[in-house]
């Protein structure tokens, strides 16, 4: 399946981890003005993530026609998200980043993540941790990981969509395309 759909719409994977303030801006401040620009909204959270923002969950599927997921789901059930075109991670944690980086897939949002990186699908990522965490000796090169597969960093969630702007030709010529992968 391709991420295009209908009317030319593209996907965008929209992944939160647990960070403050998360709870306060997420809907609004970035899922909201992301599907005004015509994105279709794939959205997956961390476990955590999704303990904060699940009263959220009802505003975020009108949204979005496709459902707003954190579990995995079991061999036997179809994918419930079509291949994005790109992804957006908003916040990234220290611990989703150095996770994202090492190729650790522990849960459906980092699986969905690992998985792009792989394919080299265009991704913003916005990192929100404390000034210690960004002093440990390994973030560094964790976020060098990270942009040598491409990744975009983005200062906050109000810079995301300038940031989806510079990744926009890599979707425009769906270089993720034709890959046979599914979602």
């Amino acid at each position: 399946m391709s991420g295009a759909v209908e009317g030319g719409a593209r996907v965008l994977g929209v992944v939160a981890a647990a960070a403050g303030g998360v709870e306060r801006w997420f809907v609004d401040g970035l899922a909201r003005p992301l599907a005004e620009r015509g994105w279709r909204l794939a959205i997956t959270f961390t476990p955590s993530a999704a303990r904060w923002l699940e009263p959220q969950v009802p505003a975020l599927a009108a949204l979005t026609d496709l459902p707003v997921r954190w579990t995995s789901r079991l061999p036997t059930e179809p994918k419930p998200h079509p291949v994005p075109d790109a992804f957006v991670f908003a916040p990234a944690t220290a611990n989703s980043l150095a996770k994202l980086a090492l190729g650790m897939a522990d849960n459906q949002a980092l699986t969905v993540l690992c998985e792009a990186l792989g394919r080299r699908t265009p991704m913003v990522v916005v990192p929100q941790l404390s000034a210690d965490q960004a002093a440990h000796p390994a973030f560094d090169g964790h976020l060098a990981v990270l942009r040598s597969a491409g990744v975009v960093l983005a200062a906050d969630h109000e810079s995301v969509m300038r940031e989806l702007d510079r990744v926009a030709p890599l979707v425009a010529l769906g270089e993720n395309r034709g890959n046979g992968a599914t979602g």
